[in-house]
């Protein structure tokens, strides 16, 4: 029986998630408290690992309900402690002597910082894919590369590449149930898989991008060519939820049940 097998948030976004026993899920679709929280600089950009490699070595703890963060430069012992509300102004000074430039701590309770607006319900992945992707790399751990993809929720008791099932042909999305929830799977997400949680395993690992492909082609040619995965940063499930779905849980253990695949009631699905 596949279920729920973890379930993850990320209270700012780009930085360090937390694991959870449940979630709810908001009107918008998103877990309450993923993304809730994104770093800009003075035009409004978020900064990301893709714009800034500063955000790999930074290092984030988060008391949801005290609404402390608590962040550190990776390699070093002193954490320094935040009320996300109380003392915004502190830990937008501490970021942005960390980065160097200014930036701003900005906050959606609604609907979050979502990478995919048409999609901003939970990301989904096998536990199998993450220790499969893992074990192409000997210094790269599961905790690692769960990291590096940044799933919210992971599906257990199937098999690695599983959660492919969750997406069709390019205008048609596939319905599956978790627990209570309806759920729609719309496209393969683009986490930023090839950032580095360190300098020296990014050193350790020059080849990174060649391995993926070379692995792309060995075990998923199909996928290659009806084009849903066209390189191995896609290995997530953008997901959408119904409206009437706000308020419900999602817990470990939860059943996923896949429930039919049906024409998009859009003319495309955003990529």
């Amino acid at each position: 029986m596949s279920y729920v097998a973890s379930i993850h948030i990320y209270p700012v976004k780009s930085l360090d998630g937390i694991a959870v026993s449940q979630a709810t899920i908001l009107a918008s679709g998103a877990l309450e408290g993923d993304r809730s929280f994104a770093i800009c600089d003075a035009a409004g950009e978020f900064v990301n690992t893709k714009r800034n490699s500063g955000v790999c070595f930074l290092r984030l703890s988060f008391d949801i309900k005290k609404r402390i963060a608590g962040l550190k430069i990776q390699g070093t012992e002193q954490e320094i402690f935040f009320h996300v509300d109380r003392e915004r102004l502190g830990i937008e000074s501490w970021l942005s002597s960390y980065f160097g430039f200014p930036v701003k701590l900005i906050e959606n309770l609604l609907t979050g910082f979502p990478d995919n607006t048409a999609a901003p319900g939970p990301s989904i992945i096998s536990t199998e894919t993450i220790a499969e992707v893992a074990s192409w790399f000997p210094r790269v751990c599961v905790n690692e590369m769960r990291h590096r993809l940044r799933a919210n929720i992971e599906i257990g008791d199937v098999p690695a590449f599983w959660e492919d099932h969750l997406f069709p042909q390019a205008d048609e999305i596939v319905r599956f149930k978790i627990g209570t929830v309806i759920f729609e799977g719309i496209n393969p997400g683009q986490p930023c898989l090839l950032s580095t949680r360190s300098y020296a395993a990014k050193e350790a690992y020059p080849d990174f991008k060649n391995i993926l492909t070379a692995k792309q082609k060995e075990i998923m040619p199909d996928l290659v060519k009806k084009g849903h995965l066209n390189h191995f940063s896609r290995l997530i499930i953008n997901t959408r939820v119904p409206p009437q779905a706000a308020e419900e849980i999602v817990h470990i253990g939860d059943e996923v049940q896949i429930l039919n695949v049906s024409k998009s009631l859009f003319n495309t699905i955003p990529d």
